[in-house]
């Protein structure tokens, strides 16, 4: 189980539940919470990932991209698991996400909301496709400098607007802010990656936001994407109704101390396979970022009517 559990990459987990663990935290703000709900989006989005991270290391692999690897190792470049292994995995993890995808939808719109079905049945398999084809495939769009805005838009706008349309059933056009937030912690984690791969990726005519940059500029673009998330995140709380609102705005300063020690530790940075090490703390503070949002929605609320 080793080797799978290596190719399943779970250390890019977290990144992948915060979208969904917002959108959860927001219904429940907003009175529309249901526990299946949530458990079903969850298990949805980790089903996402893990077929995301088995599509990317046989593509990256295929393409002999992964062959020089800076980071964390790759199973099929490394041999760990042949190609047709990890195409068997890829295959069992599109029906995983399909019945995932079934149980979620069923649970959310039958019988009552039946003319949403469809646009989520849509709205999921465009989430399978685009985890498969960011490097499978011969025009795969991760090679193309779309990952950023696939990124933002899976990651951000469909992970916590559609989460949170599953339970309300409504769309708010504040909560574009939080999804827009998630989206920009999502891109932050993809361009230090690329970032750390500029050298290897270049070599390999795959194409990314930080190899059209270059090493210093790509510093820059990393100081706005680490930036934009809490412009985004003060700006919804600061408009909600209620004390909450305001009170929440307090939950940021702690982030905002720890992303400004990690965005000057980049900036000193010299050689591009150090930037693997922020990886994870960067991912840990988007799910830390989700957690005190939700928790500065629902918890000094729930702190007020205790008081009360």
């Amino acid at each position: 189980m080793k080797k799978w559990i290596l190719a399943a990459r779970l250390r890019t987990l977290p990144l992948s539940l915060s979208g969904l663990l917002l959108a959860g935290f927001i219904a429940k703000y907003e009175g529309f919470y249901q526990t299946d709900i949530f458990v079903l989006s969850m298990l949805t989005t980790l089903a996402f990932q893990i077929l995301s991270n088995f599509a990317n290391d046989y593509g990256d692999a295929v393409k002999g991209t992964d062959d020089h690897r800076v980071g964390e190792q790759r199973a099929v470049a490394s041999g760990l698991i042949t190609q047709k292994e990890m195409k068997t995995a890829i295959g069992l993890m599109v029906v995983i996400s399909l019945v995932c995808i079934a149980a979620l939808l069923y649970v959310s719109f039958i019988p009552d909301h039946m003319n949403y079905l469809y646009i989520f049945i849509g709205l999921g398999i465009a989430s399978i496709l685009a985890a498969m084809f960011y490097t499978m495939g011969k025009k795969p769009y991760g090679y193309m400098g779309l990952g950023d805005v696939f990124v933002f838009i899976f990651f951000g706008l469909v992970a916590v607007l559609g989460g949170e349309f599953l339970y309300s059933k409504m769309f708010n056009w504040w909560n574009v802010l939080p999804a827009a937030a998630m989206g920009f912690w999502s891109m932050a984690v993809l361009n230090l990656n690329n970032m750390r791969d500029v050298e290897n990726d270049v070599k390999n005519n795959k194409i990314t936001i930080a190899s059209r940059l270059g090493f210093e500029k790509s510093k820059i673009y990393q100081l706005i994407l680490m930036t934009l998330p809490f412009i985004c995140g003060a700006a919804y709380v600061v408009n909600l109704p209620g004390k909450e609102g305001k009170v929440s705005v307090l939950v940021f300063l702690i982030l905002i101390l720890l992303a400004n020690n990690i965005r000057r530790e980049i900036f000193k940075v010299k050689e591009p396979k150090e930037y693997d090490k922020f990886l994870k703390p960067v991912a840990m503070m988007a799910l830390f970022f989700a957690i005190l949002l939700g928790y500065g929605l629902i918890g000094f609320s729930f702190i007020d009517t205790l008081v009360r």
